[in-house]
C-alpha cells in the first residue's frame, strides 16, 4: 500500500486526479447543503457508507485500479445520488480510460438535472467537451467549448481549450484571436505566443505567393516580440530569395542580438549571403563576435569550417579544438578534425582522433529538450509536440551535427554541418 503511495506521489496526472476529486468531494458536500438543505431523509447509516465508498474509490485510484475505483464511486452513486461532484469523479476515470462514450453520457446526466446550479452545468459542460476532445472530435469539442463560451464568456479555461484546438487545427488567424481575448481576461503577457501565430499566418501566405503579406506579417510579429526567431529567419529568407542580401545578412544578425542562443541558425545563412556577395571577411568577424558573447560548439565548428574553407588548416584546427574542449562528445568536431588531419597526411592524430569518436558512440545522444515537459526530440520545433507549450525547446547536450543535418521546420537551407569543406565564391 505504502508502495503504492509513493507511487501516486510521483505521478502528476494521478495525483492531480485525486486531489481534485477530493476538493470536488469537501465543496460538494458544502453545496448540497447549501442547495438542498441537510437531507434529512438520508440516515447517518447511509452517509457513512457513502463516504466509505468514496475514499474506498480514492484508494483504489492511488493503487492505479481504476476498474475497482469506478465501482466504489457507482456504489457511493447508488447510496445517494445528489452529490453531483461523485458524477464528475466518475465521469473523469471513464475519460482517463477512454471510455468517451460514457464520459460524455455522464455529463449530459449534469446538464439535463433540475434545481441545479447553472454554474455546475457550465463545468459539466466544460467537462464534456474535454471528453470529446481527448477522443479526438476537435469539430465537437469546439462547440461544446463555444456553447461554453456563450454561457460565460469569461471562462478562461474553455477559451484555452478553443485556442488550442485552433492551434491543432492549424487554423491560426482564430487561435490568435482567440489568445488576443486570454490575454485580455487574464491580464497576462502572451506575446511570445502572439507572435509566433503572426509567423504562422506569415507562412500561409508566403506559399500562397503573396510575399508582401508575409513580409508585413513577420514584421508585425517582431514588433509584437522582438525575441521570434522563427520570424527573423523567414524575414531575412524573403529578402534573400529577393537578392536583398544586406536586408537578409542584418535580419538574421538580430537573433544574436535578442536570442544568442538561437545564433547558430543564423550561420549558414550568413555565410550564403556573403559568398553570393564575394565577401566572406564579414563571417569571420561575425563568428568572433560570436563566440565572445555567447561561445558555443555551434560558433566554434562554424568558424572552424571558415578557416577550412579558406585553407587555414592551423586556425580551423585550433577552433576545433576549442569545440571539443566545451563538448568532447561533438562528434561533428572530431570527425572534421580527422578528415583535415587525413588530408594533409597526419595519418597517427587523425587514427587518434577517430578512436576518440568510436569510444564515444555509446553516449547519449539529444538534440532539444522541452523545459516544461521534458520532450527530448532531434528536431527544433518553436511549439512542443508534447506539450504544447511554446518557446519551450532549447538545444541541449547537442554533440554534434549529423551527417544528415538536424531538420528546422520551415528553414530552407541545411544547418551548417562542420563537415565537409566548400569552397566560397
Amino acid at each position: 500500500m505504502w508502495q503504492s503511495i509513493v507511487h501516486w506521489c510521483l505521478d502528476p496526472s494521478i495525483q492531480i486526479l485525486v486531489i481534485g476529486m477530493l476538493l470536488s468531494f469537501i465543496a460538494g458536500i458544502a453545496v448540497c447543503k447549501t442547495r438542498i438543505g441537510t437531507r434529512k431523509d438520508l440516515s447517518t447509516h447511509n452517509t457513512k457508507e457513502n463516504d466509505e465508498a468514496f475514499f474506498r474509490a480514492i484508494q483504489y485510484i492511488i493503487s492505479s485500479n481504476h476498474d475497482r475505483a469506478i465501482e466504489e464511486f457507482t456504489k457511493s452513486i447508488q447510496i445517494n445520488s445528489d452529490v453531483i461532484e461523485t458524477y464528475v469523479a466518475l465521469g473523469n476515470l471513464f475519460r482517463a480510460k477512454g471510455d468517451i462514450g460514457k464520459a460524455i453520457r455522464i455529463r449530459q446526466s449534469i446538464t439535463l438535472r433540475q434545481n441545479i446550479d447553472e454554474r455546475i452545468k457550465t463545468d459539466a459542460l466544460l467537462d464534456m467537451g474535454l471528453d470529446y476532445r481527448s477522443g479526438g472530435f476537435l469539430d465537437r469539442a469546439l462547440k461544446i467549448f463555444t456553447k461554453v463560451i456563450k454561457k460565460d464568456p469569461s471562462n478562461l479555461r474553455a477559451l484555452e481549450e478553443i485556442k488550442k484546438i485552433y492551434e491543432d487545427m492549424k487554423e491560426w488567424e482564430h487561435a490568435y484571436e482567440i489568445l488576443q481575448k486570454i490575454s485580455r481576461i487574464s491580464n497576462k503577457n502572451y506575446d511570445n505566443i502572439l507572435a509566433h501565430h503572426l509567423v504562422e499566418i506569415g507562412k500561409i501566405q508566403q506559399k500562397k505567393g503573396n510575399t508582401a503579406k508575409a513580409i508585413s506579417l513577420f514584421n508585425r510579429a517582431i514588433s509584437v516580440y522582438n525575441g521570434c526567431v522563427d520570424a527573423y529567419l523567414h524575414l531575412g529568407d524573403i529578402y534573400f530569395k529577393e537578392h536583398k542580401h544586406k536586408k537578409a545578412i542584418s535580419t538574421w544578425k538580430k537573433i544574436a542580438e535578442f536570442q544568442p542562443r538561437f545564433t547558430y541558425l543564423a550561420y549558414k545563412r550568413l555565410e550564403q549571403s556573403y559568398s553570393l556577395m564575394k565577401n566572406l571577411k564579414p563571417v569571420e568577424e561575425f563568428l568572433k563576435k560570436a563566440i565572445q558573447t555567447h561561445p558555443d560548439v555551434f560558433a566554434h565548428m562554424a568558424l572552424a569550417q571558415y578557416y577550412y574553407n579558406s585553407d587555414n588548416i592551423t586556425d580551423a584546427l585550433s577552433e576545433i579544438t576549442n569545440a571539443l574542449t566545451l563538448d568532447p562528445c561533438f562528434w561533428g568536431a572530431v570527425r572534421l578534425k580527422g578528415e583535415i588531419l587525413l588530408k594533409h597526411k597526419r595519418h597517427d592524430e587523425a587514427l587518434l582522433a577517430y578512436r576518440e569518436l568510436i569510444e564515444n558512440l555509446n553516449l547519449p545522444y539529444i538534440n532539444f529538450r522541452c523545459v516544461h515537459c521534458g520532450f527530448q526530440t532531434n528536431e527544433l520545433s518553436w511549439q512542443c509536440p508534447q506539450c504544447k507549450k511554446w518557446d519551450t525547446i532549447y538545444p541541449t547536450n547537442i554533440h554534434a551535427f549529423k551527417t544528415d543535418p538536424v531538420h528546422i521546420k520551415g528553414e530552407p537551407f541545411p544547418r551548417l554541418k562542420g563537415i565537409t569543406p566548400k569552397t566560397a565564391t
